[in-house]
């Protein structure tokens, strides 16, 4: 038995509304990651030649009073230590020191350990530490101001730090931003859309392009000229099958007459088995034609009616009909539930429907095994006890002139008749084989529409 073919995957599409959304918020979220990245150099840049700046003033302003301080004292005096104007954090420290290297004066946080004493006139940086140092008349003073280079990452990244944390604030305010903006302005695509759907239901009319974006009109428009090509296509179709099917008809019916009045007339046994194949012939042709103006009424519009109506006394009609046909009463078991519900399916194409699949059970079936025919709310259900199916033979029965594996007569076209009602009505035939629970057996089973329960 040759496999089926696996299903294709379908991939999970993104709506245009989250990918505008995501997108939108991570381009932000970039640029203004790399905004303040660049402010942040830029920043560091500035805050280092500020900093710079003040070593140098700060040293300059030392250098005046340190050199005073020395021509007012004998060189064995202590050191001395500026006490600081109240409580307070120095960045900036400052060391004197003579030509020897002796300190002479200090700021309070200031630690001479840490400042090298061979450090050149100008700026430098060690172990973490940036200097200035500037000498008095011929080196007798050397000055150096100190600051630790963790002020500086610090300013600077308390400032790149107060740049990020808005983006925080500003994600989830850009996402519903995002998100009111995309439901209003996709709106009429998705009612575009809405549209396009619709026309599911045997209703190829022309498509509103109302008040679409200029992005999304032209395919609106190139939309709307592909249904109305495929809506003329499908006219061409129907009518063509319908009017040769109804023309063939009279033509037909008339032949079938005068077949059967000249078996009638006939004596020889020969001519009136030629006559007996004519007429047999002849019933084919007209029930072929018969069943083409049910498949051209099935594939049309106007199945779907504008009121709700019972579909349990249009059941009941088929089935009077087949048995007055077929005289098949003692083979259909019907099973009609709260009259079967009230349902916008036109009776016309129920009555199309049923007789179709119940025809379908009754010549395929096992001679005479029973066919059970069940109507309740929202379902339908045709059911015989034929021999089961090969599940990749199911779908293939739906096409117009397939037939299964049997010696019945018939065109191949009832099940391809009650799937296009199907589809103008908005549902679907599923078939089965075997019937759930047994070894054998065939059952259609139709989901259709109720809107509500006949009082």
């Amino acid at each position: 038995m040759r496999e089926a073919p696996a299903a294709p995957v379908r991939r999970r599409h993104w709506s245009l509304r989250r990918r505008l959304g995501i997108g939108l918020v991570l381009a932000v979220s970039v640029l203004w990651l790399a905004a303040a990245t660049v402010a942040g150099l830029v920043l560091r840049r500035e805050i280092d030649e500020v900093f710079d700046s003040a070593l140098q003033e700060v040293a300059q302003r030392i250098l005046p009073l340190a050199y005073s301080e020395f021509l007012s004292r004998e060189a064995g005096d202590a050191t001395q230590h500026l006490p600081p104007i109240g409580p307070h954090r120095e960045f900036i420290t400052y060391v004197v020191r003579d030509q020897d290297g002796k300190v002479l004066l200090q700021s309070s946080d200031a630690e001479p350990a840490r400042v090298p004493v061979d450090l050149p006139s100008g700026f430098a940086t060690e172990a973490g530490l940036r200097f200035y140092t500037e000498a008095a008349v011929r080196g007798t003073i050397v000055v150096t101001t100190i600051e630790d280079l963790r002020h500086r990452r610090d300013t600077v990244g308390a400032a790149v730090e107060a740049l990020v944390w808005p983006l925080a604030a500003l994600v989830p305010v850009a996402l519903l931003a995002v998100f009111l903006l995309g439901r209003a302005s996709l709106k009429p695509i998705l009612s575009f859309r809405r549209a396009i759907a619709a026309r599911g239901r045997g209703n190829l009319s022309a498509l509103d392009v109302g008040d679409l974006p200029d992005e999304i009109a032209p395919i609106a428009v190139a939309v709307d000229a592909l249904i109305a090509r495929l809506r003329n296509a499908l006219e061409a179709e129907r009518s063509f099958t319908a009017n040769a099917a109804h023309e063939l008809r009279t033509p037909l019916a008339a032949a079938l007459a005068q077949t059967q009045r000249l078996l009638s007339e006939l004596t020889e046994d020969k001519d009136r088995d030629r006559a007996r194949a004519v007429v047999h012939s002849l019933r084919r042709l007209s029930n072929l034609a018969e069943k083409l103006l049910q498949l051209a009424k099935a594939e049309g519009g106007g199945l779907l009616a504008e009121t709700a109506s019972p579909l349990a006394p249009v059941l009941r009609l088929v089935i009077e009909e087949i048995d007055r046909r077929f005289d098949v009463a003692d083979r259909l078991v019907v099973a009609i539930e709260c009259d079967g519900g009230r349902s916008d399916v036109d009776p016309d194409a129920f009555a199309i429907l049923a007789r179709n699949l119940i025809e379908n059970a009754l010549k395929h079936g096992t001679a005479e095994g029973p066919v059970v025919v069940r109507l309740r709310d929202g379902l339908f259900e045709v059911e015989n006890d034929a021999p089961p199916t090969a599940p990749e033979r199911l779908a293939s029965l739906t096409r117009r002139f397939e037939r299964g594996a049997t010696t019945a007569e018939g065109a191949g076209l009832g099940l391809a008749i009650a799937s296009a009602v199907c589809a103008g009505v908005g549902t679907t035939l599923e078939l089965t084989s075997p019937v759930p629970g047994r070894a054998d057996g065939f059952l259609a089973r139709i989901r259709l529409p109720v809107v509500g329960q006949e009082s």
